[in-house]
């Protein structure tokens, strides 16, 4: 496949994931949220990693010179097409899969699903920003008791 139409094919796809899996979100809890869910963030991101290993097979050797020792290395890797296809699929699954360990990391702190509105289209875009969002909203802080018992005080 050319990476034009493998870039179209993989951003369509992603962008479906991310709509299942806010509408996921917005759904009561029940069978339609769990497929949902398993969809967009099991499903899709899988396939996206399937399309990331056939684009390294299909453009393997299709970046002479390009390695991920260097500033320049990276970008020779990257300057061609098929190599940065399969860069920005790489950005794609893992941000899908993330957004869905968010929710699922949510509904284990037992919070509001509603909290995820800002970090979920946060992470779609800025994927690390959004996590980080996410982290900071949501992390519980440790119990003090604990501390005191490993510190052996």
């Amino acid at each position: 496949m050319a990476p034009d139409n493998a870039f179209e094919l993989v951003s369509t796809l992603a962008l479906v994931g991310w709509t299942l899996l806010a509408t996921a979100v917005a759904c009561k809890p029940g069978v339609m949220r769990d497929r949902l869910l398993q969809m967009s963030g099991r499903f899709v991101p899988l396939l996206l990693c399937t399309c990331y290993v056939a684009l390294l097979v299909q453009h393997w050797g299709s970046a002479p010179g390009g390695n991920f020792g260097s500033l320049e290395g990276v970008t020779t890797l990257f300057a061609s097409p098929g190599k940065l296809v399969g860069g920005w699929v790489h950005f794609l699954a893992f941000d899908l899969w993330l957004g869905r360990w968010m929710v699922d990391d949510l509904e284990a702190k037992q919070r509001s699903r509603w909290l995820l509105l800002p970090c979920l289209p946060l992470t779609f875009l800025f994927g690390p920003a959004g996590l980080l969002l996410h982290c900071g909203l949501f992390a519980a802080p440790l119990p003090r008791a604990g501390l005191v018992e490993a510190r052996g005080e």
